[in-house]
């Protein structure tokens, strides 16, 4: 179905005529009001609670990015957090994995070997996504995780470890939504241009941020990627020298530093 609805929107992306795009303005408006009725009607996450991993889909199973995204979504759910995504394979898919895993360790590992036998969805996607569903209903799920995937991405699939998936047609849209979803925090792993969209998209927010409101913190994972290879640290350090913002954005080279960032932040 998902691959379905990915033709469909081909076949409409350019010039769509307005019954489609009608369709696809109410499904999004839908999706989004159904997220905003969970956060509302959870016994078990509150809003304040929700922090995003953000990293890119090149992350292959059986890596140490794709090991460390899920140990890191396991960390936080097993302190309460709830973890949100961008839905995809990847890094996003790691961290929806260490939420669905977490507080069973020994569990997490065994799924991380099984999962490494279908790396990349490029290869055999059906491959991918057979062991994927295997995974999932062989383990019960012991957090809540959310994934927000869209379908302007839509030669990348769905990963199937999150609790609630919330796919939409406007990325646009989508990219709001899923930031303005993460008060506790963000967390960035090593991506490429949506992820480096999302860090400067969170932190025009913060820039922008009302006093009464909170900043959120921002943890860049990685100094040598966000410095050297894609710099976005400089600038966004930079816009936040003399602002409140300097005192919520981090650079760190690890996953459990980012972890003890965000663990700081909440105390």
């Amino acid at each position: 179905m998902d691959a379905q609805v990915y033709q469909w929107l081909q076949e409409h992306r350019n010039d769509p005529p307005v019954r489609a795009s009608t369709a696809m303005s109410l499904h999004d408006h839908a999706i989004r009001d159904a997220l905003n009725n969970l956060l509302d009607e959870s016994a078990t996450v509150e809003r304040e609670h929700v922090i995003g991993i953000m990293g890119g889909h090149a992350a292959e199973r059986g890596s140490e990015q794709y090991r460390q995204a899920a140990r890191l979504a396991a960390d936080i759910s097993e302190q309460g957090w709830a973890v949100l995504t961008g839905g995809g394979p990847g890094a996003m898919e790691a961290a929806n994995l260490g939420a669905h895993l977490a507080g069973q360790p020994e569990r997490l590992t065994e799924c991380l070997r099984l999962l490494a036998t279908a790396p990349d969805f490029t290869d055999d996607i059906t491959s991918w996504a057979r062991v994927a569903l295997e995974v999932r209903s062989s383990y019960q799920s012991t957090a809540v995780s959310l994934g927000v995937p869209t379908w302007f991405y839509g030669h990348e699939p769905p990963n199937p470890f999150a609790s609630h998936i919330a796919k939409f047609f406007s990325n646009a849209l989508r990219e709001d939504v899923l930031l303005k979803l993460c008060r506790g925090g963000l967390v960035y792993l090593p991506g490429a241009a949506g992820t480096v969209q999302e860090i400067f998209q969170a932190a025009t927010g913060n820039y922008y941020s009302p006093a009464e409101e909170p900043v959120v913190p921002m943890v860049l994972v990685d100094t040598q990627y966000w410095s050297e290879q894609l710099p976005a640290w400089q600038l966004l350090s930079r816009l936040g020298a003399g602002r409140e913002t300097a005192d919520h954005v981090h650079l760190v080279d690890s996953v459990p530093e980012a972890a003890d960032v965000l663990g700081t932040a909440h105390c």
